[in-house]
């Protein structure tokens, strides 16, 4: 009964023998292999597109990374005020960037909402030698309240920034959830509406620790760029078909998807539960791994007695997060308890 976070979780078995096949063998260095030369033939074939693709041991990692390359250091970022690159990574974008400001924005559920970015937008002139230019926006998906952007949301916010010009950054930890809720296509959820550059998590779905950073035709000129910058923050794994090798299992047959449609389900399964509990209110819409539920402390510590773990929220609420192994026996005890 582990809800602390997706990342508590452990990794799929398949990923683990993906990466024990690797170690069969010697192979070239830094991406060279051809173990990464498979798995970015297997992200064009899923997102439809031309694209260049680098590894990551953190989501952290690969979110400043590519951030770095989209934004000069005189550039701004817009993202959400509660946006994981905002609130979590310890000044990581601005770094990476040398110094790219972030503009934190308002939004319901954690996504921008389109008001406060028009707002943002029409008070950042495009030339004006005092302000920061807009260089980037943002979205995660899924957002930080565990909410989705439709690929119409993405398209919209997307469209205002264009003209900056400006590149749109995605956030995908927990893109694997989103798709599966939205039931698009990937190339429909980024690149299609508009994204630049996507941050593709796996760790958070059943991966022992692996991300990638995707370059999508619209930038995929800024890919040794991007590599540069990799090996001078010392984050270029020089055995990266370890990670590789994770993707490739992940992707195959679409594991990655059956991986998050366990863990949405049970989310759902528990977020209904909750709605049926008088002192828990579900705070937001549920369209992946995560709930946030305020409870009454009965409620909490008749929960925690039985087992439960899960993370407090600084609003107060307490947020649950399934995983690909949460069980349906994990729910109905967590259920019971209360």
């Amino acid at each position: 009964m582990n809800f602390l976070s997706d990342t508590t979780a452990p990794a799929h078995p398949d990923l683990i023998e993906a990466i024990a096949a690797a170690n069969r063998d010697f192979a070239p260095s830094y991406g060279a292999d051809p173990v990464s030369a498979r798995v970015e033939a297997q992200l064009k074939a899923i997102f439809e597109t031309d694209l260049k693709v680098l590894f990551a041991v953190s989501g952290t990692a690969s979110n400043a990374l590519a951030l770095s390359v989209l934004c000069p250091s005189h550039g701004a970022i817009l993202c959400h005020d509660e946006a994981h690159i905002h609130r979590d990574e310890r000044g990581a974008p601005e770094f990476f960037t040398g110094g790219g400001k972030l503009i934190p924005l308002p939004g319901d559920h954690a996504k921008i909402g389109m008001d406060g970015l028009e707002r943002a937008l029409a008070e950042i002139p495009e030339g004006f030698v005092h302000t920061s230019p807009v260089r980037v926006l943002s979205l995660s998906n899924l957002s930080e309240s565990g909410t989705a952007y439709t690929p119409s949301e993405v398209r919209e916010r997307a469209g205002l920034v264009k003209d900056r010009p400006a590149f749109v950054h995605m956030d995908g930890a927990r893109f694997a959830n989103a798709l599966v809720t939205l039931g698009c296509s990937p190339a429909e959820l980024t690149w299609k509406a508009g994204v630049d550059a996507l941050c593709f998590g796996a760790t958070k779905n059943g991966a022992l620790g692996a991300e990638a950073v995707i370059l999508f035709p619209s930038v995929m000129d800024r890919f040794e760029e991007l590599q540069a910058r990799q090996k001078r923050a010392g984050h270029m794994a020089p055995k990266m078909r370890f990670m590789a090798a994770q993707f490739e299992a992940w992707l195959r047959d679409d594991l990655w998807l059956d991986l998050a449609r366990t863990a949405n389900a049970r989310a759902k399964t528990l977020a209904d539960g909750f709605r049926c509990v008088d002192g828990a209110e579900v705070l937001h819409p549920v369209d992946g791994n995560e709930i946030f539920v305020r409870l009454d402390e009965a409620i909490a510590a008749k929960m925690r007695d039985a087992g439960a773990q899960f993370y407090q929220w600084p609003d107060g609420s307490a947020r649950f997060v399934t995983s690909w192994c949460t069980t349906k026996a994990e729910i109905v005890a967590t259920l019971a308890a209360i």
